[in-house]
């Protein structure tokens, strides 16, 4: 039930049927390792099960062998796949890096194969500002505003995805908070700089949450944070209070 909900929250679709294929696979293989089927729907519900049950390395194994593809939903599946592969703390330094660059390659591909897809969209501003930072402070700034106008078209193009909503506003939050030199170099890079505040931050992440509530942990922790910035500590502890009583079903559950 946890790994449905879980999934479900995540947008993902899991059908029964891909349930039942992808056990019989296991039953008749012997091998709990799944190999690509020659249809792109199946590798796509064998890929959002894996995807469910918080199989990482099983599911980039799965969709690394379809690099290639001209399918879309293919290609951001495996640049969102890449990244947490490259999230998990077994994995070395050089193998993160080369995988956050990779997962920004398949992210790009997929936009170049359809730029209608709103996943696509969310994963190469995510990927990019991922690259930023092996890149440097300078080009993370500089690509703000390409990041931010991924994920407002994500929007356009889904306006019911919450964890989109919450991208656009943990940018705003960071261009809120953002230190002095860092507006500084901002300043250099664009004629008007992007800025941000506060209060449009939080009006996001109450957006994220009105469109699925208590979808992410990471939502709830910076309704709390941005109203404790807004000096708000009755709203920030209710917030903060929800966030720690979230339960923990992944790494990053853990440290929120």
């Amino acid at each position: 039930t946890q790994v449905l909900r879980k999934s479900l929250q995540r947008g993902i679709v899991l059908s029964t049927g891909s349930f039942l294929i992808y056990e019989a696979h296991k039953l008749i293989s012997g091998f709990a390792e799944v190999h690509a089927s020659f249809k792109v729907e199946d590798v796509i519900e064998q890929a959002d099960y894996l995807y469910g049950s918080g199989e990482t390395e099983k599911l980039y194994r799965l969709l690394v062998q379809h690099k290639n593809s001209d399918d879309a939903e293919l290609l951001w599946r495996l640049a969102r796949s890449s990244r947490d592969l490259a999230q998990l703390g077994t994995t070395s330094a050089e193998e993160k890096k080369q995988l956050t660059y990779d997962s920004l390659e398949y992210a790009k591909k997929a936009l170049e194969k359809n730029e209608s897809n709103f996943a696509a969209h969310k994963w190469y501003g995510i990927c990019l500002s991922d690259v930023g930072d092996y890149e440097g402070i300078k080009t993370k700034i500089g690509n703000a505003i390409v990041i931010k106008e991924h994920f407002q078209r994500a929007i356009e193009l889904n306006p019911k995805d919450a964890t989109t909503i919450h991208l656009i506003g943990i940018w705003c939050y960071s261009f809120a908070e953002m230190p002095w030199y860092q507006r500084k170099i901002a300043a250099t890079l664009f004629a008007t700089p992007p800025t941000s505040t506060f209060q449009e931050a939080l009006r996001y992440f109450h957006m994220a949450e009105e469109a699925d509530p208590n979808f992410y942990s990471k939502n709830l922790l910076f309704l709390g944070k941005t109203y404790l910035k807004l000096n708000n500590k009755k709203m920030a502890l209710l917030w903060l209070s929800k966030a720690k009583e979230y339960p923990a079903q992944t790494e990053e559950d853990k440290q929120v």
